[in-house]
C-alpha cells in the first residue's frame, strides 16, 4: 500500500517533516512517498502546491495526506482545494493557548527556525565549530567539552557530535579508540581528567563491518573478525572504567543524542 504525503510550509518545512515523520513511523505496512513543498508564502505558490497535490491524487487514485504548517488561513484554504486530508500542525494548539494567555497570536513566517535570538544562534555556531575541530581526536584540548564520545572507528561519533552542536549548542568532542588503546584496555592519559564527560558508543559487529566495507572495501579494517575484536575490547574498557555506553545499531541520531544528554545531566533544549 502506497500513500503520498506532502509536507507543506511557508518556511523551510523542517517542522512539518519532523512531526510528520514521527507520526508516520507509528504505521507499519504502508509505503509512504513523501514530498516537501517549502516556502509556500503567497497565493500563487499555494495554488501551485494544490495543483501538484491534486495531480498526485489523480495519478494514484488514493487521497494524499498534507501535513501543513502554513500560518496564513487563506493559503491553507487554497491548499485544501486539492482534496487531500489536511493535517494542520499548529491548529490544535493556537486556540487553547490564545485563551490561556489572553492574547491573539501574531502570525509570522519562519519564526520556528529564524534567527530570533542571536546569542542562541552564535552558541550553535560555536558548538559546531568546536565539534569539527575536535573530531576524531584532531584536537585533544578537551577543557571546554561538555561531552566526549569515545568508541571504535565508524560507530557514529561524528554525526552525533554535530547533531548535538547544531540542535542543542552542546560542545561535543569525540575520541576514536585505537588498537593501542584497546590492547591496553585502559583510558588514554589525555582523557583521564575528563572521565565524567565521557560517553561510549557501540554498534553490532555486522553493521560495523558493512559501514567499514563501504569506506575501505576489502580491508582488514572492515573484516567482521576485526570488528568483533575491537568492539569486545571497547566493551571491556567501558565496563572497567564505568563509562555509560549506548548501542547505535537501531537507534536514530536524535534518540542517541537525547539519551546522552539525559544520562550526562546536560540541561539544554533544542533550538
Amino acid at each position: 500500500m502506497h500513500r503520498s504525503i506532502f509536507y507543506v510550509s511557508d518556511g523551510t518545512g523542517i517542522t512539518a517533516e519532523t512531526i510528520g515523520h514521527s507520526v508516520l513511523t507509528q504505521f507499519d505496512g504502508i509505503a509512504f512517498d513523501t514530498f516537501r513543498i517549502p516556502f509556500v508564502d503567497d497565493e500563487e505558490k499555494a495554488h501551485g502546491a494544490a495543483a501538484r497535490i491534486r495531480n498526485a491524487y489523480a495519478v494514484s487514485g488514493v487521497r494524499p495526506v498534507v501535513v501543513n504548517t502554513v500560518i496564513d488561513p487563506l493559503l491553507s484554504e487554497i491548499l485544501a482545494t486539492s482534496g487531500a486530508l489536511m493535517l494542520d500542525v499548529f491548529a490544535p494548539f493556537i486556540g487553547p493557548l490564545e485563551a490561556e494567555l489572553g492574547t491573539s497570536r501574531s502570525p509570522s513566517v519562519g519564526k520556528a527556525h529564524g534567527m530570533t535570538d542571536f546569542a542562541e544562534y552564535e552558541a550553535r555556531i560555536n558548538a559546531t565549530n568546536y565539534a569539527l575541530t575536535h573530531d576524531d581526536g584532531l584536537d585533544v584540548s578537551y577543557a571546554e567539552a561538555e561531552v566526549i564520545l569515545v568508541g571504535v572507528s565508524r560507530v557514529g561519533k561524528t554525526p552525533t557530535c554535530l547533531y548535538m552542536a547544531l540542535h542543542y549548542g552542546v560542545k561535543a568532542a569525540n575520541y576514536p579508540l585505537t588498537e593501542d588503546d584497546l590492547d591496553k584496555i585502559e583510558l588514554p592519559q589525555r582523557l583521564l581528567p575528563y572521565k565524567s564527560r565521557l560517553y561510549g558508543l557501540s554498534i553490532d559487529a555486522q553493521r560495523l563491518a558493512q559501514v567499514r566495507e563501504a569506506r575501505k572495501p576489502g580491508s582488514r579494517y572492515a573484516k567482521i573478525e576485526q570488528c568483533r575484536h575491537e568492539l569486545e575490547l571497547a566493551d571491556k574498557l567501558f565496563r572497567r572504567e564505568n563509562i555509560p555506553v549506548q548501542n547505535t545499531t537501531h537507534t536514530s541520531i536524535e534518540e542517541i543524542a537525547g539519551k546522552i544528554l539525559v544520562q550526562l545531566g546536560i540541561e539544554k533544549h533544542m533550538f
